[in-house]
């Protein structure tokens, strides 16, 4: 009986060998990726970087993500999920060594177009995975899945690191933060290895590489939630690298690193506490409010965080916060769904490739705002955040789940 009901749970939850595999290695990879680079603002300034340094690491991590979104589709399309992943972790474990060893902002800048890369470029093939074993009634709650165990970490991860911080102060608690990121990530390419299952490669010649012959594919309903996309990470971006700065420096009652830690926890656990009963939602009634109720939720956190200014008030604009996750995992399985069979990967990638090419203007354009101040910068990130939900809400198409005889006709 306890094995019969533990196997309807794994099929309500669409668990499958090689994605309890790919939990496990993001549990461990993204524990020690957000004990650092939470902080990454903080230990820039503790290292002699400037505040215009903040803004530029932070487009730098949106240009890098774009830039490695459809090599990171390709690759996972080319030479499968396993291989891919395994290779990219190692990308990820040489940036955060180089950190550890090196305390100065330049390597920093140097080890983060390592570190960062674990994210960006893993993506697709993640959500290629999911997509491959998972029956279409059950993508959604795959990803719902995926999003909520990629939120322990980075619920446990900034309150580990805020205790280094607490201990070491910000440059060694960091430095060590990072030490520790590459132990797990060396315990996670072990269990990469033995617990993902060897998948077959796209055949060679049959992916098209470049992003120009590709855009012409896209289907168009796919275009106009890129639009939307766009608009509102805008709206994220702007003010993201300086929440921390804001919280921790500038508000009439700053909140201590453990506090902010806390702070971010609450986020998260505000977000998996959504992603099951909205991908079970989600797979039957059509996704697109769910995705409009997301990308109101991105909309209000800055306007909220700029009338904070105590703990207290920022646990609920951090609430707020973690309600924009709302209707993640519904968009993305709206991007693998669109994208043509034996690509998936790749197109996953393309759409992120233009979508952080430009929000990585964002960035630096709320780099510039910040030296006018915190309140412009709040502002114009939420009317962008409008612009964004008004967009998708006028134009946007709902992808209705179709059952699979009817796909094959």
């Amino acid at each position: 009986m306890p094995h019969s009901r533990w196997s309807r749970v794994a099929e309500f939850l669409g668990l499958r060998r090689s994605v309890a595999g790919l939990l496990a290695m993001v549990v461990l990879v993204g524990l020690g990726e957000r004990m650092a680079d939470r902080y990454l603002p903080i230990y820039l300034l503790a290292i002699g970087g400037s505040t215009l340094a903040v803004g530029l690491l932070n487009a730098m991590e949106n240009l890098l993500g774009a830039l490695y979104s459809l090599p990171g589709g390709y690759l996972a399309d080319r030479w499968g999920v396993k291989r891919s992943l395994l290779f990219f972790n190692l990308l990820s474990m040489l940036g955060f060594l180089l950190v550890f060893l090196i305390p100065t902002w330049q390597a920093l800048f140097v080890g983060a177009i390592l570190f960062l890369s674990w994210s960006a470029i893993s993506l697709p093939a993640t959500m290629s995975l999911l997509n491959t074993v998972l029956p279409m009634d059950k993508r959604t709650m795959g990803a719902s899945v995926h999003a909520m165990v990629k939120r322990v970490p980075m619920a446990l991860g900034p309150l580990l690191g805020g205790a280094c911080i607490s201990w070491l102060g910000e440059r060694d608690g960091v430095r060590v933060a990072f030490l520790i990121a590459f132990l797990l990530a060396s315990l996670s390419l072990f269990l990469q290895y033995r617990l993902l299952e060897s998948d077959t490669p796209a055949p060679n010649g049959s992916q098209e590489k470049n992003p120009f012959r590709l855009w012409p594919l896209m289907p168009t309903s796919l275009r106009k939630l890129l639009v939307a996309d766009i608009l509102v990470r805008f709206c994220e971006q702007i003010p993201y690298a300086f929440v921390v700065i804001w919280c921790m420096k500038l508000i009439a009652e700053p909140v201590t690193a453990v506090e902010f830690a806390l702070l971010t926890s609450i986020e998260m656990v505000t977000a998996m506490a959504l992603y099951i009963p909205v991908g079970w939602m989600s797979d039957r009634w059509g996704k697109k409010w769910f995705v409009l109720i997301t990308f109101l939720f991105f909309t209000a956190f800055p306007i909220l965080l700029s009338q904070c200014q105590s703990f207290w008030p920022l646990v609920f604009a951090f609430i707020i916060r973690g309600l924009k996750e709302f209707g993640e995992p519904s968009r993305k399985t709206m991007i693998m769904e669109l994208a043509p069979e034996g690509q998936k990967a790749t197109f996953f990638g393309l759409y992120y490739l233009i979508r952080d090419i430009f929000v990585a203007g964002g960035a630096i354009f709320g780099a510039i705002l910040w030296q006018w101040g915190a309140a412009p910068t709040f502002q114009i990130a939420t009317f962008f955040g409008m612009l964004g939900t008004l967009w998708f809400a006028w134009y946007g198409q709902d992808l209705q789940n179709t059952p699979p005889e009817t796909l094959q006709k």
